[in-house]
């Protein structure tokens, strides 16, 4: 799980080793274990989005992956 970082710092990419900057968050739960509507939440950066995606896709936990608030990718 991604502990929360402060105000005054960049929230930090979960896929293991990196220190970039994230920009979306991957909503997911696990079905046998969460009730339907929880959500926990793992950071990527643009590089392992895709990794982290599929990682969870693959087990059937991905719920839905949305922009990190105020990041890049929100802005057209």
């Amino acid at each position: 799980m991604t502990t929360p970082a402060p105000p005054d710092e960049p929230l930090i990419c979960s896929a293991r080793g990196c220190r970039a900057p994230a920009i979306w968050e991957l909503r997911w739960n696990n079905p046998r274990l969460h009730p339907p509507e929880r959500r926990k939440t793992w950071l990527a950066c643009a590089t392992h989005r895709g990794s982290l995606g599929d990682f969870l896709d693959a087990r059937g936990f991905l719920r839905e992956v949305v922009p990190v608030p105020g990041s890049p990718t929100l802005q057209g």
